[in-house]
């Protein structure tokens, strides 16, 4: 949804000709099925992360024309009508996927041919699951050259496969004052900041975490984004009142580019969206027990590309950050590492793409007057 949104405000901030509407697929399934996807998601990944690692594999090695693949996309195609229905109220000329679902959904149309209208796949993890290999697409956008070759690899024609990156929202593509963004909330801006991310949910036990690292003997300012967990943002403001000057909690923001600028190493689970935000604003991270499946594979293209450290516990998280904040040099290469691999114009690349095949399109449906 956030890599959707980001497509959307950039076409608005800058394709002034342009319309778009941003449709969540998982308003028009059936509601067992959306709480399949979402709390039995979330329920899996928190209490059974072994076993999701184990779905995540042999889903995407299953055989798309097997049985459990066919009944799986019978079930979502129950909810096509009604997507139907709202895109053709729209009637747009273009359609991009950032998640697999829809993409499947429409599909089905364009197979059965009760749908024209070309759709694109976002892909938003540093991997490709194979549910992401879908037939009948105009096109896919990877987020990064490995992922383009694991494209071309599953048998995705290579003038189909374009490079782009993961689109982030517009606020975390602008540069900022460091000084300024301080200021604003009341942090000194010639300390050391780390921040220290638990998702809009406030997954994982952030108060335990944050009174961890403000053990630590080191000189620094913690920032904890506690998102929508109001539990562990009353606790955390306690702790707060206990270190003053050094800990600054919040709920959920929508200023987190504001406060990343004001970092030097952020802390967070690998997920695709924020680990895509942290390389665009050229922050490097300590990735932070990545559930296995798509968070590990996320977490690996970090490691390998030398803008993260991983951490699989409380006691790897704090002798990390010990590490980086002994070696400030470090510190400084892996976020030099980080501007070079962000991709901050992501979202205008695929926006590019897209409306550039169109006017192709068109340009080939207008008769020439000889």
């Amino acid at each position: 949804m956030r890599a959707a949104e980001a497509l959307r405000l950039t076409a608005a901030a800058s394709l002034p000709n342009v319309e778009t509407l941003h449709l969540d697929a998982m308003d028009y399934v059936p509601s067992a099925f959306r709480k399949l996807y979402t709390d039995f998601y979330i329920t899996l990944v928190n209490s059974y992360p072994t076993l999701w690692g184990m779905l995540y594999q042999r889903s995407s090695e299953a055989d798309p024309d097997g049985p459990m693949q066919k009944l799986r996309r019978a079930v979502e195609r129950l909810g096509t009508g009604d997507l139907r229905k709202a895109i053709d109220a729209f009637a747009p000329d273009a359609i991009v996927c950032t998640h697999f679902l829809p993409a499947e959904m429409l599909m089905h149309e364009i197979r059965r041919e009760r749908m024209t209208v070309p759709v694109w796949v976002q892909v938003t993890d540093f991997d490709l699951h194979g549910m992401w290999v879908i037939p009948h697409m105009t096109g896919f956008f990877a987020a990064s050259d490995e992922i383009a070759f694991r494209m071309r690899a599953n048998r995705i024609e290579a003038q189909r496969v374009h490079t782009t990156g993961i689109p982030v929202m517009p606020e975390f593509t602008q540069p900022q004052d460091r000084q300024a963004c301080a200021e604003r909330f009341g942090l000194d801006p010639t300390r050391p900041t780390i921040m220290l991310m638990g998702g809009g949910a406030g997954v994982g036990k952030l108060d335990e975490v944050a009174a961890r690292l403000m053990q630590l003997e080191h000189d620094f300012q913690l920032i904890v984004l506690a998102g929508r967990n109001e539990a562990a943002l009353a606790r955390l403001k306690i702790q707060a009142v206990e270190q003053p000057g050094r800990l600054f909690p919040f709920g959920f923001t929508n200023e987190v580019a504001l406060l990343m600028a004001c970092s030097d190493l952020v802390i967070t689970k690998p997920g695709g969206l924020t680990t895509s935000e942290c390389l665009a604003m050229g922050v490097p991270m300590v990735v932070y027990a990545p559930i296995p499946g798509q968070e590990e594979r996320n977490a690996d293209y970090v490691l390998e590309q030398g803008v993260a450290l991983k951490a699989v516990d409380l006691i790897s998280l704090e002798y990390r950050v010990r590490q980086l904040l002994a070696e400030p040099e470090r510190l400084t290469r892996m976020r030099e590492c980080a501007r070079r691999l962000g991709q901050p114009q992501a979202a205008r690349r695929v926006l590019d793409i897209v409306q550039a095949q169109l006017d192709c399109r068109q340009s080939e449906t207008i008769p020439v007057d000889h």
